[in-house]
């Protein structure tokens, strides 16, 4: 088995465990900075510390953790790890589809031919993604979203869970769009939309 470590000890880590197990990955280690998660475990898989304890090991590793902004910051802090791109067997993923490293795709996900996911993004549980859609890193596509082709999701995005986009939309960088809103206009700020149409609430 491929050895990788978890960081991350919060209920997302669990998806993302159970998604490299399925995987054939054995994780032999969960880091995480809460430090009230030390030496507990998640299905027997110990949390021995803190994330610092990385910065002198060369290792294979996954982020799981599900804010943009945090897995931006540990990736840049860990620029020697060897992230792990994981791809659920019970998703559909076309082989004309390019992902990044540190990305995971969970079960049910649907991408279609010509995707380009980038490094440390979130395809969560039964989203899709259609043809010819650029993702950029680190964002979350979260459960139940659905996205038709030729989109662009910029660096840092959150679509929430349920969340709709028609064809040939641009939505800008670090943008957050709330559960189950419908996305027919391109979003041009980095700021919080929500609705049907989907209108920005808050810059």
């Amino acid at each position: 088995m491929n050895k990788v470590s978890v960081i991350g000890a919060g209920g997302h880590a669990k998806v993302v465990i159970s998604t490299l197990q399925t995987c054939g990955y054995l994780i032999n280690a969960i880091y995480d900075d809460n430090a009230a998660l030390w030496n507990t475990s998640i299905w027997d898989i110990p949390v021995i510390g803190g994330i610092h304890l990385l910065e002198e090991k060369s290792t294979a590793a996954i982020i799981a953790i599900g804010d943009n902004k945090v897995r931006q910051k540990i990736a840049s802090r860990l620029p020697h790890i060897k992230w792990v791109t994981a791809i659920h067997p019970f998703s559909m993923v076309h082989s004309s589809v390019s992902i990044g490293e540190g990305s995971v795709v969970f079960a049910g996900t649907i991408i279609q031919p010509d995707v380009t996911i980038g490094k440390h993004v979130i395809v969560n549980t039964s989203a899709s993604i259609d043809h010819d859609c650029n993702i950029g890193d680190f964002v979350h596509i979260a459960p139940g979203c659905h996205l038709a082709g030729n989109i662009q999701v910029k660096r840092g995005s959150l679509l929430g869970v349920g969340t709709t986009v028609i064809p040939n939309i641009t939505i800008n960088e670090w943008a957050t769009v709330g559960a189950g809103s419908n996305v027919i206009a391109s979003l041009k700020g980095n700021d919080i939309y929500v609705g049907n149409p989907a209108k920005r609430i808050k810059r």
